[in-house]
């Protein structure tokens, strides 16, 4: 693709400065795989049976994947990152088919590999109101999700939210308490 984007890359959330504070003092990008993380992935891709689950971090450039299932590719650019609608809209995102959405028919991730048809994913929201990340399914074909499909990946995102906490907690990271949105 061309240096133009023809697909709408989400918005900059207000309190990015501190969002992207917050993710770097949690030290969790671009360390090594970790089982926590790795079995959530898991049961999400084998529970909605798709070939793409992941657990992506949301930096300044890119989206950083802390688990991955069925991507060889580590990170991809934050301006063709589904995630970042989620991040910031801070609420499940779920996309039918991105062939037929605006806001990614032309993206790259959908017109060349890994070909995105269907996206769901679950804001990665910390106890302070933080979001850092989300945990995305996502298909090649076209799928619906039901409500209690949208439940259980918000629970499983809650797992991994409560291991992000431990690791922040473990590495002194900062809690303020409140949310800092504007």
């Amino acid at each position: 693709m061309s240096g133009t984007s023809r697909w709408r890359k989400a918005a900059i959330p207000s309190d990015e400065e501190f969002r992207l504070e917050t993710l770097r003092s949690i030290d969790l990008l671009d360390t090594p795989p970790d089982a926590r993380f790795d079995r959530i992935t898991r049961l999400a891709g084998r529970f909605f049976a798709v070939p793409i689950a992941l657990i992506t971090l949301v930096d300044s450039e890119r989206q950083w994947f802390k688990s991955s299932v069925g991507l060889e590719i580590r990170e991809t650019s934050r301006e063709s990152s589904f995630c970042a609608h989620a991040v910031y809209n801070r609420k499940t995102l779920v996309v039918n088919d991105a062939l037929t959405d605006d806001r990614f028919a032309e993206n790259p991730l959908v017109v060349d590999e890994p070909r995105v048809r269907f996206y769901a994913g679950a804001p990665l929201v910390l106890k302070d109101g933080i979001c850092i990340g989300a945990l995305a399914v996502l298909d090649t074909r076209p799928r619906w999700f039901a409500a209690s499909d949208v439940q259980l990946l918000e629970d499983l995102r809650d797992l991994a939210v409560s291991e992000i906490e431990r690791q922040r907690s473990a590495r002194g990271g900062r809690r303020t308490g409140r949310d800092r949105r504007a």
